[in-house]
């Protein structure tokens, strides 16, 4: 295959160029390569190529809750996105605390995954917060350890898994939030809860938690990320330690770069955990993205059944999809609204997870075609109809964006061609 015209986003910068695929790998990046007999050719001019897009937080809730995604169809949303890289989180059932309950999701994985699909393990024997996994048994075979979908709650548990994962050179993902402070929220405990009397979520909840961890991965010296954080709290806390010398990386995700709580609707397609917070809040986050406290930017993909996102504010299952969306949200949001430059924006979605969590790749001669193509001259509106994924609950549902994935290659093959979740 040959890719031609297209503008790549390499790290000197966006580059006219083509590339060569052959036999799975990028073969050549040069400029006016001329085909031989029997190469396909894919006309990317006034088109933008990327290496694939990386996400490091979704939820493929396979094995245990197939109705909701699978890994056939969480990867063929991710793929639809632009993603040939993804990290799901271990709430399944069973959970993937020991190498053969890991190697349930693994075989599912082999079986069915269109992308790169690296999960993660638990950091506690069935993700109950008290004892720690055996890291050495399945640091090969995950991404990285979290317990995501709750924080632990012990000091000494996450001290103890701190050491052992410093020793192991394995990333520890803290889902932060502390119980204790919950109350029986579920927005953000600010004027929207207030008015319309729901019980909110207080911001000290998360990053009291970060606080706690961030003294802990000093002290362990282990390799310290912290999920999806919402708050201008955690942005302070976490570009401290980073001054202070602490191996910690943090990701945040699109809804919490673009929405508040003054968009919040009475319907379930507004409810995930964290919460959407205060304008102040968002300003922070991004604030974060500049000046390089947040690394990266993760979905949280997080699929539902419509009748478990069908039940108001209150009652509905915490979690929207995001896979279908985030590049064409973020980059009408942050780059069309010149907030962001589009090689920064490609950095927080593709080069930064990659490093971070050693999933490799890059655009460069030798490396897998794992590619994915935008138009970013497209305009449309977001559709939920259509995504691929199970989960049809968003929040930008109707969203006027630019910047489709028309096209996604992995290992040199198309696996995604252009039918979009834009009409």
């Amino acid at each position: 295959m040959l890719i031609k015209g297209g503008t790549l986003v390499l790290p000197e910068g966006l580059v006219q160029s083509d590339i060569l695929i052959e036999e799975g790998v990028i073969s050549s990046i040069a400029r006016d390569i001329v085909p031989e007999e029997g190469v396909k050719v894919v006309d990317a001019s006034g088109k933008t190529v990327s290496y694939g897009l990386a996400d490091v937080h979704v939820h493929f809730r396979e094995p245990g809750y197939a109705y909701k995604e699978t890994i056939a169809t969480g990867s063929a949303a991710a793929a639809r996105g632009g993603y040939t890289c993804v990290c799901p989180m271990p709430n399944l059932s069973p959970a993937p605390d020991s190498p053969d309950n890991l190697g349930k999701e693994l075989d599912i994985i082999r079986r069915d995954a269109v992308i790169d699909v690296r999960p993660y393990a638990t950091i506690t024997i069935g993700r109950l917060g008290k004892e720690t996994v055996d890291f050495a048994s399945m640091k090969a075979l995950c991404a990285a350890f979290s317990d995501d979908g709750s924080g632990i709650q012990d000091e000494e548990t996450m001290l103890k898994a701190m050491t052992v994962a410093a020793r192991e050179n394995v990333i520890i993902a803290a889902h932060c939030e502390d119980n204790s402070l919950l109350h029986g929220g579920y927005i953000h405990d600010g004027s929207y809860a207030a008015k319309h009397s729901h019980r909110g979520i207080c911001s000290e909840s998360e990053w009291g938690q970060i606080a706690r961890d961030l003294r802990l991965a000093k002290e362990s010296g282990c390799a310290y990320h912290v999920c999806h954080i919402s708050t201008k709290e955690s942005v302070e806390l976490i570009r401290r330690a980073k001054a202070e010398g602490v191996d910690v990386t943090c990701e945040t995700a699109p809804h919490y770069l673009v929405l508040t709580q003054d968009d919040l609707q009475e319907d379930g397609r507004f409810k995930m955990n964290p919460p959407l917070r205060d304008k102040e809040d968002r300003k922070a986050l991004v604030e974060g993205l500049l000046d390089g406290t947040i690394d990266m930017i993760a979905t949280d993909h997080a699929p539902h059944s419509a009748e478990e996102k069908s039940k108001g504010l209150e009652k509905s299952a915490m979690g929207i999809t995001g896979l279908e969306t985030a590049f064409p949200v973020l980059y009408t949001t942050l780059v069309k609204g010149g907030v962001i430059s589009l090689e920064k924006l490609f950095e927080l979605m593709c080069t930064a997870p990659r490093r971070r969590f050693r999933l490799g790749g890059g655009l460069a001669e030798g490396q897998s075609a794992d590619i994915a193509v935008f138009d970013l001259s497209s305009s449309g509106r977001i559709d939920s109809s259509k995504f691929l994924s199970k989960g049809k609950s968003t929040p930008f549902d109707g969203m006027e964006v630019s910047g489709e994935c028309i096209m996604t290659i992995f290992k040199g093959k198309t696996i995604y061609e252009k039918q979009t979740t834009c009409s």
